[in-house]
């Protein structure tokens, strides 16, 4: 798998933080919009002094100044612009800021989301960009006719200090956000299409089944079982897609998603996820850094990895703590990234074989050269938006651990295949 690590800065010195006099800034809000991005950098930076400062000199206890509500939503807008330019889709950001900032930091951005949409009319905005912003429940519910600001403190009952020290670390996360891949247009740029990638919810609904009843079961065995025939159903489903745009004139664009992680053992998760991408003809590259899996194919396949690796991260874990032995050694992290790991690795190999069984059902003669071409539109768009790209291994360090994972998933029974 591909992985984007870029690397940390260390020993370097914090950027002063602005030391600015609140009456230099005149009361001119663009003047005051300059004051906080520069706020926001120091704080990026790590200057809590100078930010603290800062803050006190601008805010106070009552309620924001109009001026400073109007300063901070310019630098906003600046901000939030910049960051989606870079590639960052609504959700990603969502899930960045659970990770580094608190509940007020969080619910400011998906504000300060919900008024950059505000203008673009709906056919200009991607469709992607949309159910992300709906599924955040990103809206403008605040009187446009006033500053949004000053209704946001009143609703989330923040002093006029408080809002603004929100404000700051908000926007010191936006320009921590390293630069992106443009994964879907910006909005404004959206040109909806006729698309040829029509979900079949009957077959998707079978394999959800599949998966639900993988994820319920106490069997290791049944859960790996319904997994594979789940595999089985999704690789029959692309198949039948494979040769549908085969005969069209023009084929489905491969696309990309990001799958966010969750500590521990990310690197394990992801190699997981890298397995599945590949079983189902599909690149994955892994940003370690920020904690996501960017997933490169066709819009039929990352449904399929999304539905079996958000199923399979919960069997997995559930296995190793099941299967895991009552000694201590069994409750490192050595052991469980190892166990993770191998048993990432196996039941990658597992699935891909699922895969390659079923495609052997079918026509190869019609299929395989179908599946060449489909391969090469794939690495084509993934070394589009990843033009450099390192390797690297996963460490292990506990062998018993390694050993535990790899028989999990070896006593997994795949049906038939």
């Amino acid at each position: 798998m591909g992985k984007q690590n870029r690397r940390r800065r260390t020993g370097r010195k914090a950027v002063p933080g602005p030391r600015l006099d609140a009456a230099t800034l005149s009361n001119d809000p663009a003047r005051i919009a300059e004051a906080i991005a520069t706020a926001a950098a120091a704080s990026a930076q790590g200057d809590r002094i100078g930010v603290r400062k800062f803050i006190d000199q601008l805010a106070d206890s009552g309620r924001p100044a109009p001026e400073v509500a109007e300063g901070a939503g310019m630098a906003s807008s600046r901000l939030i612009a910049n960051a989606f330019e870079f590639g960052w889709l609504p959700s990603d950001i969502h899930q960045a800021a659970l990770r580094r900032v608190d509940k007020f930091a969080v619910a400011y951005l998906t504000d300060v989301m919900a008024n950059h949409r505000a203008p673009f009319a709906p056919e200009s905005v991607d469709e992607t960009w949309q159910e992300q912003l709906d599924g955040l429940a990103a809206t403008c519910w605040w009187d446009t006719e006033h500053e949004h600001l000053t209704q946001w403190a009143d609703r989330a009952l923040l002093t006029g200090h408080e809002a603004l020290a929100s404000v700051v670390v908000a926007l010191a996360l936006l320009i921590q956000l390293p630069k992106l891949g443009l994964i879907r247009p910006l909005p404004g740029t959206a040109r909806r299409q006729p698309s040829h990638h029509v979900v079949d919810e009957k077959a998707l609904g079978r394999v959800r089944g599949l998966l639900a009843k993988a994820e319920s079961t106490t069997f290791g065995e049944e859960a790996e079982s319904l997994s594979a025939k789940a595999q089985e159903l999704m690789t029959k489903y692309a198949i039948d897609r494979v040769l549908l745009d085969a005969g069209t004139a023009t084929a489905d664009l491969p696309s990309a998603r990001r799958i966010w992680l969750d500590t521990p053992y990310a690197e394990a998760k992801a190699l997981l996820i890298d397995m599945v991408a590949h079983a189902n003809r599909c690149r994955a590259i892994f940003v370690s850094d920020w904690g996501f899996v960017t997933v490169v194919g066709d819009d039929t396949d990352l449904d399929a990895v999304e539905l079996l690796t958000t199923s399979l991260l919960v069997q997995a874990t559930r296995t190793m703590i099941d299967t895991a032995a009552a000694t201590e050694e069994s409750r490192s992290r050595a052991y469980r990234k190892a166990f993770l790991t191998a048993y990432a690795t196996r039941i990658g190999e597992r699935l891909a074989a699922t895969a390659a069984a079923t495609i052997a059902e079918s026509d190869p003669a019609q299929l395989l050269p179908i599946l060449a071409s489909h391969e090469q539109r794939v690495d084509r768009a993934f070394d589009a938006y990843f033009p450099t790209v390192r390797t690297r291994g996963i460490t292990i360090r506990s062998a018993d651990g390694w050993d535990a994972g790899t028989q999990a998933a070896d006593r997994a029974h795949f049906g038939n295949h």
